[in-house]
């Protein structure tokens, strides 16, 4: 449980006092939610839903964004990011224009620094604007909101380019090449524009891309694109209002899953999508942002590639874990047999060991699905049986009781109960340590490489029927489990 300025927010009750205006009193959790959406509880609510989606960009499948960019404001412009970031290693290119001159304008993360680059280059090469950071963006399991304004008219130099990362003016740069007074840049200009990628040479995004704004003609403060909550501090979005997007100027929300290119300007910029289709629109968003797998938590001798942000993973030697770890509340959360169905799938406990088997050293509960056997702390349970018709194509699932330290293990629908997998909710478990904080743990079996598909509430994989925990959040296969909830900071921050 946690504290909630005022109250602390459990399975069962809450107990809030002592605010103006505000709900008081004893609360089931069920009520604290009505509360939150009525704006009557003592905090800036996590299910105000500002921004419900985003756009996964995959690097092997090459998605992007195109369009043939209008003539604009070459001089001033603001562009705005939400980004959440899934792999490392490789230059990705959030956005490249390549003028009808043959100047080019982009702003990337570098491979080999993972620091973030703004620049325009003349068509003779030569930087005429070129900013490196010194911070580093190495989080995959946050969003980023970066702002790069831009004014090549203003009288000082040092204000023509302003860079903001989660509101924050950036101030500590590794190279700063600042634009000359008027300097007439790539943006704007006409010329091929791309989100997610350049095409010479190709380089791509691989991530989460989300409220996707360019305002022409404008330097603008962060603050036109978020706020920062009251009641954490923390960096949000809020709703686009009152902008003046300019000719050029566009507004991608992402929410139209069949024309992922739409823009909401009221332009009509739209852009052409290219290898994305509607599986790549996402409800992870800096509105709400789900656990996905961790390309970090890994052996780094170990070969492992990580794709569809982070949520498919084909593993060559010990595993990873969910991005969320759970210390209280119940958690459900399913994943796709595919490929060499050698899969070792539980949970365990956050200061446990690595290892490529359930050794003594894993605090852990496991099914091998290879087997169908489960493993408690390295320890094999026995022939348990656990379902030995496990095939390619199977859906497990997985509710974790981290209060009483439970896990239930269901497969295409059914829990086991001892025998099969035929219970309609979670049925017989299996003890983990009490007092201990979990992830989701995903580790290979066998001597060959092993697929996994997960979906913590925000699937890779196309879902038939479709199914939302009791707080509205989440896309399953099944449905969830009365009282159990999808890993996401919505329901961390009451849950």
């Amino acid at each position: 449980m946690v504290k909630s300025n005022g109250g602390i927010i459990g399975p069962d009750n809450v107990t809030t006092g002592g605010f103006s205006g505000v709900a008081s009193g004893v609360f089931k959790l069920g009520e604290v939610t009505d509360l939150i959406r009525e704006s009557k509880w003592p905090e800036v609510s996590p299910f105000i839903n500002t921004v419900p989606n985003s756009c996964r960009f995959n690097i092997a499948s090459s998605d992007n964004l195109t369009r043939t960019s209008d003539s604009g404001n070459k001089k001033t412009f603001t562009m705005s990011f939400w980004v959440k970031r899934s792999t490392f290693g490789t230059d990705q290119v959030l956005t490249n224009i390549t003028a009808p001159s043959g100047a080019q304008g982009r702003v990337f993360f570098e491979g080999s620094t993972e620091q973030l680059e703004f620049h325009d280059v003349s068509s003779g090469g030569s930087y005429e604007i070129r900013y490196i950071t010194n911070r580093l963006f190495r989080d995959v399991s946050a969003w980023y909101n970066i702002v790069i304004a831009v004014d090549t008219t203003d009288g000082t130099a040092g204000d023509r380019v302003k860079i903001y990362v989660n509101g924050v003016q950036e101030t500590s740069f590794a190279t700063a090449t600042q634009p000359s007074s008027g300097l007439v840049t790539s943006f704007n200009s006409g010329g091929a524009m791309e989100i997610g990628s350049q095409q010479v040479p190709a380089e791509f995004f691989g991530g989460y891309m989300s409220e996707v704004i360019n305002v022409d003609g404008t330097q603008l403060a962060p603050t036109s694109f978020g706020e920062f909550n009251s009641g954490s501090g923390i960096w949000i979005p809020k709703t686009i209002t009152g902008l003046t997007f300019g000719a050029n100027g566009y507004y991608l929300k992402f929410t139209n899953s069949g024309a992922l290119g739409e823009d909401f300007s009221g332009n009509d910029n739209d852009f052409t999508v290219n290898n994305l289709t509607s599986l790549d629109q996402s409800t992870d968003s800096p509105s709400n942002n789900f656990s996905t797998l961790n390309p970090l938590n890994v052996n780094p001798a170990n070969t492992n590639t990580f794709s569809e942000g982070n949520l498919k993973a084909q593993l060559n030697g010990e595993g990873t874990t969910s991005t969320m770890a759970m210390a209280s509340g119940n958690w459900y959360m399913e994943y796709k047999c595919s490929g060499n169905i050698t899969q070792w799938t539980g949970v365990e406990e956050i200061d446990s060991l690595i290892s490529l088997q359930y050794t003594s050293a894993n605090k852990s509960v496991a099914l091998y699905v290879g087997g169908a056997t489960m493993y408690v702390n390295g320890a094999n349970q026995g022939s348990g049986g656990y379902g030995s018709g496990w095939s390619s194509g199977d859906i497990g699932m997985i509710a974790f009781d981290a209060d009483n330290a439970r896990v239930y293990f269901g497969k295409n629908g059914g829990w086991w109960n001892g025998s099969s997998y035929g219970a309609s909710s979670p049925s017989t478990y299996v003890a983990a340590t009490t007092g201990k904080t979990y992830y989701f743990r995903f580790v290979k079996g066998g001597n060959t490489t092993c697929d996994y598909e997960v979906n913590f509430g925000n699937p890779s994989f196309a879902i038939s029927s479709g199914n939302a925990d009791a707080n509205g959040f989440g896309n399953f296969e099944y449905a969830v489990p009365t009282s159990y909830f999808s890993l996401c900071t919505n329901n961390l921050n009451v849950i």
